[in-house]
């Protein structure tokens, strides 16, 4: 990847010791497990659409616990089977730049998913890249690490029903 820079972007990281690199990969890019793990419950992914190709489409409709619906619109920008997922909300399907309103996201951000073969199990990295020190922080404020680190966590308990 890029350079991190610590000043616009968000890292999480964290070790699976038995979850393989295919698996993660897998609760990323099928609709049907990324439902069930992509937002922290008491929330739900109402709706999930995914082109996996640069230029695809990328959205998730996310539920409150009340019912509101929040959907989010990107695209895929870079796809490495297995390794690497690349996609932003500050782009339409088909690479069409998007006004805040259109994508859903009111907090922009290119997100950077990026998977390693560690031991027996996998090496997760999911970065947020921000345009500015002000989106970062407040990403960071809305409770990126525990946000993230939580999605993580379901789908690792979801890993042993992912073929």
């Amino acid at each position: 990847m890029d350079k991190f820079n610590p000043e616009l972007d968000l890292r999480l990281e964290r070790v699976a010791e038995n979850v393989k690199p295919e698996t993660i990969w897998k609760a990323w890019t099928r609709p049907e497990h990324l439902k069930r793990w992509f937002v922290p419950e008491p929330w739900t992914i109402a709706d999930v659409e995914v082109d996996l190709r640069p230029g695809g489409i990328f959205r998730t409709v996310m539920q409150s616990p009340e019912g509101e619906q929040f959907p989010n619109l990107g695209c895929f920008l870079e796809i490495v089977e297995n390794k690497k997922l690349v996609w932003t909300d500050v782009l339409l399907p088909g690479f069409r730049p998007a006004a805040t309103v259109e994508s859903g996201a009111d907090l922009p951000f290119t997100a950077i998913v990026l998977i390693e073969a560690h031991g027996k199990g996998s090496k997760y990295t999911a970065i947020a890249m921000h345009k500015n020190v002000e989106d970062r922080k407040r990403h960071d404020e809305m409770g990126f690490q525990e946000g993230w680190g939580k999605c993580f966590d379901q789908l690792i308990a979801l890993a042993p029903e992912i073929r």
